[in-house]
């Protein structure tokens, strides 16, 4: 039976109102009192997690995601893993391949080695390790797309994907295409929509811009991704009213596409 995704926040888009735990507790009322129950944890504190938890509890908020420091998940697993227990959250993610590793087929080569250690032990873990792309990931080795090269040369339980739409489209592809081909690979997909500007392609509130999100919903619920949330780098109104408009444009595009 297919589901419909739950709909939630990207705490990244919140980053300036996460700085302490008083403004992080503003901002999960603030995210309770416009409807948002689901949050993917970036871009907060530095908070002890023992207090994120309090407040995960406190707003009764599902904690579907995260994304933590690369060298701190590879080098330091179990305390991360510990971490994420505190929350409920299994799905322990990367905003981003680090630097080191973009730009040559070596560095990609490591990255891929290193992956599988990590995956494995998360998953021994009953968690998963879940990759967000960025457009870089759409140049090509060989004649294959860095991206194919991670959904291809990995284990399916090591890497899991959180394909971001608007990054998907500036980088050349048809998001659409990509959210099929991570099936069964997908637990969360970040939704921004895109616009042209006279400065060309820029980030815009959820339905907007000119992406195709309807058929990015539908795609998601097709493939059983299990939430969609929004992210937006950056925001021209003030972050909490793009939120708040973006949060309600999604619940539209979802009641026309259940």
């Amino acid at each position: 039976m297919i589901q419909n995704p739950k709909l939630g926040a990207q705490l990244f888009t919140l980053r300036n109102f996460l700085k302490t735990y008083e403004d992080t507790a503003e901002t999960f009322r603030f995210l309770s009192e416009i409807g948002i129950r689901v949050i993917q944890i970036s871009g907060i504190g530095p908070i002890p997690q023992e207090q994120v938890a309090e407040l995960v509890t406190r707003y009764n908020m599902e904690v579907c995601g995260t994304h933590i420091d690369y060298n701190r998940l590879r080098d330091d697993t179990d305390t991360v893993i510990a971490e994420h227990r505190l929350i409920n959250c299994n799905c322990i993610g990367i905003g981003s391949m680090p630097m080191l590793y973009q730009f040559t087929q070596e560095g990609l080569d490591t990255f891929l080695q290193e992956v599988g250690v990590i995956g494995k032990k998360l998953k021994a873990a009953s968690m998963q390790f879940t990759y967000h792309n960025h457009a870089f990931e759409l140049r090509q080795y060989d004649g294959r797309r860095i991206l194919d090269i991670l959904m291809e040369d990995t284990e399916p339980d090591d890497l899991h994907f959180v394909l971001d739409t608007y990054w998907l489209q500036y980088g050349g592809v048809n998001p659409v295409e990509y959210i099929h081909k991570a099936a069964g690979r997908m637990e969360i997909c970040h939704f921004k929509d895109y616009q042209f500007t006279d400065d060309g392609p820029n980030f815009t509130e959820i339905g907007t811009g000119n992406l195709n999100l309807d058929a990015c919903y539908r795609a998601c619920r097709e493939t059983g991704v299990e939430y969609i949330v929004i992210e937006q780098d950056i925001c021209e109104m003030g972050e909490k009213e793009s939120m708040a408009l973006s949060y309600k444009n999604l619940c539209e595009i979802a009641a026309r596409n259940a």
